[in-house]
C-alpha cells in the first residue's frame, strides 16, 4: 500500500486543520465551541482516521474525485457531527444565497413553485410587481419547459435549479394553461420580499400577518402598525402562524414599540453568563393584543409571542409552537464560506426557556378550513368589547 500522503489528502487535511483551528481558537475563546474535542490526542485520532480513509478511498474508489466537493464535504461533516440541526457549514455560494435571503430581497421571477402530480412545476404563489406578474402568469399555471429542459423528464429539483440566474438575465419558459402551451421570455430582477401585511377588521381591529423576520421587516412592520393605529385600531391581532423566525435582530425592532420599558428576553451561553436579547424603551403601545401561533411558529417568532405574553400585553391562541429556543451565530471564513453555530439558549423573564417544549397558548384551538384560530381571536375581542361597554 502506498504510504505517502496524497496531494488530495494534504488539501483535505489542511482544510480540516484550518476549520478545526478556527473553531478551537475563535469559538472556544468566546466560550461558544462544543467542548467534546479539547485535547490534542483526540484531534490526532481524527486526523489519523481521516488519513486512512482518504488513502483507502483513493486506492479503491472507482469514480472520479472532485477535490473541492471533497473538502467542503469534510467541513460539512465536521459540523454535522455536532448533532445539532441548527448548526451548519455554508459554502461560499450558499452563504451568499443566505445573506441575500436574509436581506429581504430575492433575485428571480417572483414565483413560488410546487411539484405537481403531472410531473411538471405548478405556480403556487406570485409576488406582486414581479417579472411573473408583469407577464400575466397566474397561480396554478404549469411550467413544462425551462429553456429547452423538459421539466417532466429532468425532475423537479433540476428544473428549479435551471430557473435560477443572475439579475438582468433572460429566461424562456413554457407555460401550460387550460391545456394550451405558451412561451414567455422573462428578465430576472431583484424584488423586495413582503414579510408583513395588514388590514383593518370590523372598523376597530387591526390584523397584522408576519411571515418572517428579515432585515427589511421592521420598516414594513412599523409602516403597517402606524397606519392601523392611526386609522383607529383598538385591538391588534398578530398572526405568526408558519413564521419560522429567521433573524432575531429585526424581531427586536418590531416588538420594541409594543412593550413596556425593560428586559424582555435574554440569551444564556454555555458558561452561564447572559446577554440581553430584547430591551424595550419607555415607548409603549397600550391596546389589547392577540397572537396567533401554530406548530410551525419558531425561533424569533416564539420570542415575539412569549415576550408580549410575559408583559401582560397579549393572549396567545393556537397550538403548541415549534420549540426552537436557541440562538445561532454566523462567522465568515477567509474563503467566503461560513459557519453557523448554536451558541445560546433564549429565555424570557416569566416563561423562561421554551426550547424543545414550545409555547403553550392560552387558548388551544386546532385550525380547520374555516380558520378557527382567527375566528376565536375575533370572538375574544368582541366578548371583551361587550364586557367593557
Amino acid at each position: 500500500m502506498n504510504k505517502k500522503i496524497s496531494l488530495g489528502l494534504a488539501i483535505s487535511l489542511v482544510a480540516v486543520s484550518v476549520a478545526v483551528t478556527f473553531i478551537l481558537t475563535s469559538f472556544f475563546t468566546l466560550r461558544k465551541y462544543n467542548s467534546q474535542i479539547v485535547d490534542v490526542n483526540e484531534k490526532g485520532k481524527i486526523y489519523s482516521s481521516l488519513q486512512l480513509l482518504d488513502a483507502r478511498t483513493r486506492e479503491k474508489y472507482y469514480g472520479d474525485i472532485n477535490e473541492q466537493n471533497l473538502s467542503e464535504g469534510i467541513l460539512k461533516g465536521y459540523i454535522n457531527g455536532l448533532g445539532d440541526k441548527f448548526s451548519k457549514y455554508l459554502s461560499k455560494e450558499e452563504y451568499i444565497s443566505e445573506k441575500t435571503s436574509n436581506s429581504g430581497e430575492v433575485v428571480g421571477l417572483g414565483l413560488t413553485l410546487a411539484q405537481d402530480s403531472s410531473g411538471y412545476m405548478r405556480i403556487s404563489e406570485i409576488i406582486d410587481d414581479s417579472p411573473a406578474s408583469d407577464e400575466g402568469l397566474e397561480i396554478d399555471d404549469m411550467i413544462t419547459f425551462v429553456e429547452k429542459l423538459d421539466v417532466k423528464k429532468a425532475g423537479f429539483d433540476a428544473s428549479v435549479e435551471a430557473m435560477r440566474g443572475t439579475e438582468g438575465s433572460d429566461i424562456t419558459i413554457t407555460v401550460r394553461r387550460d391545456g394550451i402551451d405558451k412561451e414567455y421570455t422573462l428578465t430576472r430582477r431583484a424584488m423586495e420580499v413582503k414579510t408583513v401585511t395588514g388590514e383593518m377588521l370590523s372598523g376597530y381591529v387591526g390584523y397584522i400577518k408576519i411571515t418572517g423576520f428579515k432585515e427589511n421587516t421592521p420598516e414594513q412592520f412599523v409602516d403597517i402598525l402606524e397606519r392601523l393605529t392611526s386609522n383607529g385600531a383598538e385591538n391588534l391581532i398578530f398572526d405568526l402562524r408558519d413564521n419560522k423566525g429567521e433573524l432575531i435582530e429585526p424581531m427586536t425592532e418590531c416588538i420594541d414599540p409594543l412593550l413596556p420599558e425593560g428586559v424582555a428576553a435574554v440569551a444564556e451561553y454555555k458558561d452561564g453568563h447572559t446577554e440581553t436579547v430584547i430591551y424595550s424603551d419607555e415607548s409603549e403601545l397600550s391596546i389589547p393584543m392577540i397572537v396567533l401561533v401554530n406548530e410551525n411558529t419558531a425561533s424569533a417568532a416564539e420570542v415575539f409571542a412569549a415576550a408580549l405574553h410575559d408583559a401582560g400585553k397579549a393572549e396567545i391562541i393556537g397550538v403548541q409552537t415549534a420549540g426552537k429556543g436557541v440562538l445561532q451565530e454566523t462567522s465568515e471564513l477567509q474563503n467566503g464560506s461560513a459557519i453557523v453555530l448554536t451558541v445560546a439558549e433564549i429565555q424570557t423573564p416569566v416563561s423562561g426557556s421554551f426550547n424543545t417544549t414550545g409555547i403553550t397558548p392560552d387558548y388551544i384551538v386546532e385550525n380547520d378550513s374555516s380558520d378557527a384560530q382567527y375566528n376565536k381571536a375575533l370572538e375574544i375581542i368582541q366578548q371583551k368589547k361587550n364586557g367593557q361597554s
